[in-house]
């Protein structure tokens, strides 16, 4: 008998622990669909990024069936939040300069930082790209480009960002940003070179989220 009444007192307690858990994960479930709800109502803007300024401190490619590209550039990107009541986490940020779409410098990772709202981050990280296997058509390419005057190029940003709305964050979101750097010279050259290429304007960036 005192054994029967000890298997009923444990099938009550796991029933007890049962509702109390059931109970728990229903608010927490209802506290995800709030902020979820919040969230959709509020519709988070893009942040914004601009391409303030670049400076080529090297650019040489080697002739042959298989040229190499060395590239160094320094650039400065500022981003703002737009949002009047969502914060960003920029959890990860690599940037890295590109030719025609080909990776031409290796990635500089950014730091990390929260942007509340209205806020403006500056950043100016050196981009380097020693000895880099070029394409021989892309070769060609730059080399028509500089000797008309002109070199465009893009700074490129890949990262992960999260949102946060009150006490609330949401989970990783990729954050891809393309920026064009239009580099014009002071007259017309044949070869391939970081002197007298300078930045033309600052420029607005592509953001995908």
């Amino acid at each position: 008998m005192s054994k029967d009444c000890g298997n009923h007192g444990d099938d009550e307690f796991k029933q007890t622990c049962r509702r109390l858990l059931i109970i728990l994960l229903g608010f927490a479930l209802l506290a995800g669909v709030i902020a979820l709800i919040v969230f959709l109502v509020l519709h988070p803007t893009h942040p914004r990024f601009i391409l303030q300024d670049a400076t080529l401190r090297q650019l040489d490619l080697s002739n042959g069936s298989a040229p190499l590209l060395s590239t160094a550039a320094q650039v400065t990107i500022a981003s703002r939040n737009p949002n009047a009541r969502v914060g960003v986490h920029y959890d990860r940020l690599d940037v890295y300069a590109s030719y025609k779409y080909q990776q031409v410098t290796l990635a500089s990772r950014l730091p990390t930082v929260y942007q509340g709202h209205g806020d403006v981050d500056v950043w100016s990280p050196v981009l380097a790209g020693p000895n880099v296997p070029f394409a021989p058509f892309l070769a060609d390419a730059m080399r028509k480009d500089v000797a008309n005057g002109y070199l465009i190029m893009e700074v490129r940003i890949d990262g992960r960002v999260r949102w946060k709305v009150g006490s609330w964050t949401s989970g990783h979101y990729h954050i891809f940003v393309t920026c064009p750097a239009y580099f014009i010279s002071s007259g017309t050259y044949s070869v391939v070179g970081a002197h007298g290429l300078r930045f033309q304007t600052p420029t607005y960036c592509r953001v995908e989220v």
